[in-house]
């Protein structure tokens, strides 16, 4: 009896000592995992501003210790890295001082400043003519969001319409300046703008068929689903309270936009102006005389009548 009761003391010693060792274990990885997070590491970080097409020097380098757990992913930690085999690095965006110098902020070791390092995957960079009025009188600035109208003829028609060809493209660069840092209008004769493969198509085969313009956007805005064809026939307006919208717009509806509307609007409001106006009495035409002189017909409203005239 006592040795039974030895060994069922020995086994629960032994399952609270293994609980007890991992425990301690636990605690143990955790806190050097806190006090891992908790230390600091070298990082490279701009000494001055570096902008668009700025090299990268050591001079214009300098590294700041930042918390282990705060460092941006692909931070660079030594020169080493930064300048792999002494090759140089350019500026692709603006980089304020401190600020940690990223892997996609900069180019490639040993290349120059090139938008089509700016390129995300499956995009593509195309160039459109713009003058002062196309151009958003010579407003836009790199990284601005537009839409791109093309203005052409019907085949057959002797009429010209304007559509919506693509919505909130992002502008590169105007004529060959890629930086916006002064925010002063600038005359250029193209625009370079971000578009994927089949908008570039669009682009080059609106520019032969009509004429492009540009027209600036809030940036965030939504893309509208929803698009109207605008002909000749919608530059008017409607005499009777304004041109009225339809309900419901249909993409691409050519002829049922706002010529449309102005047109349903005008039938809508002039039979509404004939439905209040007072109903006219027919006029009682003339008594016309009868050719023999001896009779006479009136007509009361619709009505007529007959009269023998005897001479006295």
């Amino acid at each position: 009896m006592m040795r039974r009761q030895t060994l069922i003391a020995v086994g629960i010693a032994i399952v609270l000592g293994l609980i007890a060792v991992y425990l301690a274990n636990t605690y143990l990885i955790a806190a050097n995992r806190n006090a891992a997070l908790m230390g600091t590491s070298r990082v490279a970080v701009a000494a001055i501003p570096l902008e668009y097409g700025t090299e990268i020097t050591r001079e214009n380098v300098r590294f700041a210790e930042f918390p282990n757990s705060s460092i941006p992913a692909g931070s660079f930690t030594d020169l080493k890295q930064l300048f792999p085999n002494g090759q140089k690095r350019v500026a692709l965006m603006p980089i304020q001082p401190n600020e940690p110098i990223l892997p996609a902020k900069i180019s490639a070791s040993g290349e120059g400043a090139s938008i089509a390092a700016l390129l995300p995957a499956g995009m593509r960079a195309t160039s459109v003519r713009i003058n002062d009025v196309s151009g958003v009188a010579r407003f836009l600035q790199p990284n601005n969001s537009v839409d791109v109208l093309i203005t052409r003829s019907i085949a057959g028609r002797d009429d010209q319409v304007t559509d919506v060809l693509l919505q909130n493209v992002r502008v590169l660069a105007i004529g060959q300046d890629s930086k916006s840092d002064s925010g002063k209008p600038q005359l250029a004769k193209t625009a370079t703008v971000l578009v994927d493969q089949v908008g570039a198509q669009k682009l080059a085969l609106g520019q032969q068929v009509g004429t492009l313009s540009l027209v600036l956007r809030k940036a965030g805005e939504q893309d509208n689903p929803v698009v109207e064809t605008v002909s000749l026939n919608d530059l008017r307006y409607n005499m009777y309270g304004g041109a009225r919208y339809p309900a419901t717009a249909s993409a691409g509806n050519y002829g049922s936009g706002l010529g449309g509307a102005i047109s349903g609007s005008m039938q809508r409001s002039a039979a509404q102006i004939a439905s209040t106006r007072p109903a006219r009495r027919p006029v009682a035409k003339p008594a016309k005389p009868h050719p023999k002189g001896n009779s006479v017909e009136i007509y009361r409203g619709v009505k007529s009548d007959s009269y023998t005239v005897r001479g006295r």
